[in-house]
């Protein structure tokens, strides 16, 4: 799975604020998506103060810790990762490139969010799902706050049955309060509203209630009365006392949406206040920012909730699926391998909005971490033709990307060793191989920059075959000191077979180079004619162009064997 070996990587491909049933369920479903996911979570449920769940089907009489307990388990069975934290701001992360195709952003749009938490730390995910719910803000009558979410209830659906035919009382604080008292009706004869939070009753309203035998107070509550374990009486500001067996009311619900403010985004007037507007498949204006649950709807219960999240962590997966194939679609152009795009495209080019002077490493995380997986699931086609009737013995190839040519000799009995800069490949790769029975492949994250500095700290022995394949970058890369060096961890009578770019694709004329030619390449390796015997060519092989057309792709490959 794509997210299990991740602790701590550069950019998420989703990230969901709140462990709720909501995040949870969303979670849950970018998990089994094979979506590299975090849950934050700052540990205050709505429901904390209910001691049971009710009409949620499979799950009636369950606390609703139980629940989270038991779905954050499953959530992290698929690899979901989870941090214990506050989210004070989210903020537009890195500017897309020209990327066209469904589901992606045009240029100069957001291609990642960004999360300040509590602390400082900031996080970077490509999309975000908001489950963060809801506070219940409720009027200061002493003894309500006391005894919420036990004697004191806001949903009939949800704790109805639980107090059928005992005497109830409807506390108003809106118009939904008289809402609340017609559907009470139908769990107790024993019914009191208190009025006054609406005001006068048009006669209308209060004929009706009259007629099903609700009794109207219009008295203010000063006080709900209670023995400590249960409510047990309402009292007017004029003294009067209702004894009564619990209590409902509506509570002025706000959003935990605070963190979202400086992105602008648009709302929803409703009459239980103001929430995120979102779409049909649960996106809000922002083209990165999904929201499900209580946080953009207060009045759905737990089933409804698991839904929603359900529902935001596919559409975030398919979203992110339709970008990916236009992110492999515009990498194509600029890539000369051909087919989904190759693991080893660290060629000028490899991302057009590249920076020279961006740190290599930041580059090369965000190239892996900015799509799905990027090797094409095949072995490069030079590389196989040059080792495939070779001898296995110990192998070593540089800049492996997620190892597809590693991976290849690893199940042709070779030991195969892989290194590459990006922790995400790097991952990946690992991943790929633990799949594959019987194979002995091992991969390492490190700078080829610092590698050059000690060759020798991947393995003490010199290697049979050393690889590197389109180790080109249009950032800081020292490409020749690490040829050098990879020449030097050849074992007598090894090979060291470098692979690059000899032209641009026949439908690219006019792609910047440099496109290694065989006398460049060997006047950079600068080997001892005495202790190697080189053969250095231009190959062309045949291709697909982006629209499906027959091509052609010329490669330079130099491969040296070392007199033993």
């Amino acid at each position: 799975m794509t997210n299990t070996h991740h602790s701590n990587p550069a950019v998420w491909d989703a990230i969901v604020i709140g462990a709720g049933a909501a995040g949870l369920s969303a979670a849950q479903a970018l998990g089994r998506s094979l979506r590299r996911t975090l849950v934050i979570d700052a540990g205050r449920p709505r429901n904390r103060f209910a001691s049971h769940m009710h009409n949620v089907l499979g799950h009636d009489g369950t606390p609703p810790a139980e629940l989270v307990a038991r779905g954050r388990e499953e959530a992290e069975a698929y690899g979901v990762e989870f941090r214990a934290a506050s989210v004070l701001a989210v903020r537009d992360g890195a500017e897309a490139g020209a990327v066209s195709g469904a589901g992606s952003e045009s240029a100069g749009s957001p291609r990642t969010v960004r999360l300040e938490l509590e602390g400082g730390e900031t996080l970077e995910a490509r999309a975000l799902v908001v489950a963060t719910g809801l506070r219940d803000v409720l009027p200061p009558i002493p003894g309500l706050a006391e005894h919420w979410g036990s004697g004191v209830l806001h949903c009939p659906y949800c704790h109805g049955w639980e107090v059928r035919r005992q005497r109830l009382a409807v506390l108003t604080t809106s118009p939904l309060g008289l809402h609340q008292a017609k559907l009470l009706r139908q769990w107790s004869e024993d019914l009191v509203v208190f009025s006054a939070g609406v005001g006068v009753l048009d006669a209308d309203t209060a004929r009706a209630l009259e007629a099903r035998g609700v009794t109207i107070e219009p008295a203010p509550v000063a006080e709900i009365v209670g023995d400590g374990s249960r409510v047990t009486a309402v009292r007017t500001e004029t003294g009067r006392e209702f004894a009564v067996d619990a209590v409902f009311t509506a509570s002025q619900t706000v959003p935990h949406d605070g963190f979202l403010a400086e992105l602008g985004l648009e709302r929803s007037e409703t009459p239980a206040g103001s929430f995120l507007a979102i779409d049909g498949m649960g996106r809000t204006t922002h083209p990165r920012i999904w929201a499900a649950g209580n946080v953009v709807n207060s009045f759905a219960s737990v089933p409804m909730v698991m839904g929603a999240g359900t529902f935001a962590g596919a559409a975030v997966n398919a979203a992110l699926v339709e970008e990916d194939f236009a992110l492999a679609a515009e990498a194509r152009k600029h890539h000369p391998e051909r087919g989904p795009v190759h693991r080893h495209e660290h060629g000028a080019g490899a991302h057009s909005e590249a920076d020279a002077d961006e740190d290599p490493a930041v580059f090369w995380e965000r190239r892996y971490t900015g799509s799905g997986p990027v090797w094409s699931g095949r072995v490069n086609r030079t590389l196989a033709d040059a080792a495939g009737s070779w001898e296995p013995g110990r192998s070593l190839d540089l800049g492996c990307g997620e190892g597809g040519d590693v991976l290849w000799l690893a199940e042709r009995g070779w030991r195969a060793t892989g290194i590459d800069l990006s922790e995400t490949a790097i991952a990946r790769a690992r991943e790929a191989a633990a799949v594959r029975d019987g194979i002995d492949a091992r991969f390492v994250a490190a700078d080829l920059g610092e590698w050059i500095e000690n060759p020798r700290s991947v393995a003490d022995e010199p290697f049979d075959l050393v690889t590197a394949s389109f180790l080109q970058s249009p950032v800081e890369l020292p490409r020749e000191r690490i040829l050098r060096a990879a020449a030097d961890r050849v074992a007598p009578g090894g090979r060291l077979v470098v692979i690059s770019h000899a032209a641009p694709p026949s439908w690219a004329e006019g792609h910047p180079g440099p496109f290694p030619s065989p006398e460049s390449e060997l006047a950079t390796l600068d080997l001892d004619p005495e202790q190697w015997t080189v053969t250095a060519e231009v190959r062309t092989r045949e291709a697909t162009d982006p629209d499906g057309a027959p091509g052609t792709l010329d490669d330079t490959i130099v491969v040296a064997q070392r007199i033993a």
